[in-house]
């Protein structure tokens, strides 16, 4: 079994998910006492989000260099960025360390092309939906990625800020996330996206009329996966860039 590293706390609610769905994945596939080999670095979100905000991501990247290095000499032999919105500096972690970097949007469009589905909605932080960085990657994998209106964005972004990372989890808010995703499949969209992974704690299946992809548990499974040694399409490119159509 192989140790997987995580560079959480970003925000540490969906990181103890990340912990959760590791561990629960590994006893599913090996069953009694068995569970994951993980080392956690855990950042100061604090630190990150401000950074973000003033556009300092090269500053944000060297962070997480940092702690991707400490995860390797701590024995990682694979590591997860537990956040879509820092997979804007992945390429710069991914470069700090000899072991491969499991990129999130790599795991998530195998599993909505798995699903048969093209046309999907993404919901996530202001920086994931409107900038290129996962967008992107998703449409190079073929997906088709519809994001909400302007109004809708403030929403999500704001619910995942000021509530979801704080640990607050509100019906009103979940019933907003609910009209906005009526929205994107109003718009086309066959399928919801929960690219960050704090929406997890709010959204689930039956919260959608279309199938949802929580992203969180996906890039989980796909690194329990390659720590089994069951070495997932994720795993095997996860450091040749994103693919080409």
């Amino acid at each position: 079994m192989k140790t997987i590293g995580l560079i959480g706390g970003m925000s540490w609610e969906s990181t103890a998910e990340y912990y959760r769905i590791l561990n629960e994945r590994t006893r599913d596939r090996l069953g009694g006492l068995h569970s994951a080999r993980c080392v956690v670095y855990s950042v100061d979100f604090a630190e990150i989000e401000r950074l973000q905000v003033q556009g300092r991501w090269a500053e944000a990247g060297t962070v997480l260099a940092e702690a991707a290095r400490s995860l390797e000499a701590a024995g990682a032999d694979l590591l997860l960025i537990c956040t879509n919105t820092m997979h804007k500096v992945a390429d710069m972690v991914a470069a700090a360390v000899s072991v491969p970097l499991l990129h999130l949007a790599d795991a998530t469009a195998d599993a909505v092309r798995a699903s048969g589905l093209r046309r999907v909605g993404l919901l996530g932080t202001a920086f994931t939906m409107e900038q290129d960085f996962y967008r992107g990657r998703l449409e190079q994998a073929g997906l088709d990625v519809r994001i909400p209106e302007r109004d809708g964005r403030a929403l999500v972004h704001r619910v995942i800020y000021e509530e979801l990372c704080v640990g607050v989890v509100r019906d009103d808010s979940r019933a907003a996330f609910q009209r906005v995703i009526k929205d994107l499949v109003a718009h086309g969209a066959e399928g919801v996206i929960l690219g960050c992974t704090e929406i997890e704690l709010l959204i689930g299946p039956q919260d959608s009329p279309v199938p949802i992809f929580p992203t969180a548990r996906l890039h989980a499974e796909a690194a329990v996966a390659d720590a089994l040694s069951e070495r997932s399409p994720s795993a095997a490119r996860a450091r040749s860039g994103p693919r080409r159509r």
